[in-house]
């Protein structure tokens, strides 16, 4: 674990990777959401370097360029999963502390549940357990993942999308914070990465008893949700610890939507720092 790391496989495909902080620190592998990239991590990140920490962020399935399927089924979470695994073989690392935010949080569920002799601590943000997510659904949680369903709609979510990322303050009406809002554009439209990006959700309907049946998690667990979140509703949030059989904690950021990484970089690496340290 000497060497840094730019470029990792997982058979055909070749994901992209910042690798940062002390060469000899113990490896975080942070897993972003949609629409995001790699570099959504650089605030939190630079904290974790701080705390003698290594960090490891890829641009993820249908965001890298070279690792950019186009078939739905490909999206699976079995795919994903396997491409988070191949980083880890890369790093050539027994065990690495995993973080993931929005979908690369369900990433992160999903490989602790399946591989947890790999993982050391986990810590979500933004992305309760899916079980839990899927039992909250009949109590308000469908309504605020409508968007899911709109998603895997044909083209119309690439036009509405481009759109609403190229027009002058679309991603701060997301409520997406600078600069984040204004690269949002360059970074997932411009960049080819929308296709893929949706794709996560186009997947879905491809996932097999496999995807679906993400399992107990027995590692030590950190969930970090936030109050003012518009996807995710306090019900899965709170139901998340019943899928933990380790150490866990329930953290609340207060005031703040669902872009923690963006917006609170400091109360997320002080979350990443404490699991790992405990």
């Amino acid at each position: 674990m000497t060497d840094r790391i730019t470029e990792f496989a997982n058979g055909p495909y070749v994901f992209d990777v910042i690798d940062d902080g002390p060469i000899d620190g113990p490896p975080v592998i942070l897993l972003h959401g949609f629409p995001q990239r790699a570099t959504v991590w650089e605030g939190v990140a630079s904290r974790l370097h701080d705390n003698g920490l290594r960090t490891l962020a890829p641009d993820l399935r249908g965001y890298s360029p070279r690792a950019r399927p186009p078939a739905r089924r490909d999206y699976r979470m079995g795919e994903i999963v396997a491409d988070v695994v191949a980083l880890i073989d890369t790093l050539g690392a027994d065990t690495v502390d995993l973080v993931g935010h929005d979908w690369g949080g369900a990433a992160a569920w999903a490989v602790a549940a399946g591989h947890p002799q790999r993982i050391a601590t986990l810590t979500v943000a933004s992305m309760p357990h899916p079980a839990a997510f899927v039992r909250a659904m009949p109590r308000g949680q469908v309504l605020r993942s409508w968007y899911m369903a709109a998603f895997n709609l044909p083209k119309l979510p690439e036009w509405f999308l481009s759109k609403l990322f190229r027009s002058p303050g679309g991603g701060a009406r997301m409520g997406l914070p600078e600069p984040f809002a204004s690269q949002l554009y360059s970074d997932i439209v411009a960049s080819g990465a929308l296709p893929g990006a949706l794709n996560w959700y186009r997947g879905i309907p491809f996932w097999g008893r496999a995807d679906r049946r993400i399992g107990r998690v027995r590692v030590p667990t950190t969930y970090v949700w936030s109050d003012g979140d518009f996807a995710l509703g306090r019900v899965a949030a709170e139901m998340t610890s019943s899928y933990v059989d380790a150490p866990y904690e329930f953290r609340i950021i207060h005031d703040v939507d669902h872009w923690l990484p963006e917006a609170r970089p400091a109360e997320v690496a002080a979350a990443i720092v404490d699991r790992v340290g405990a």
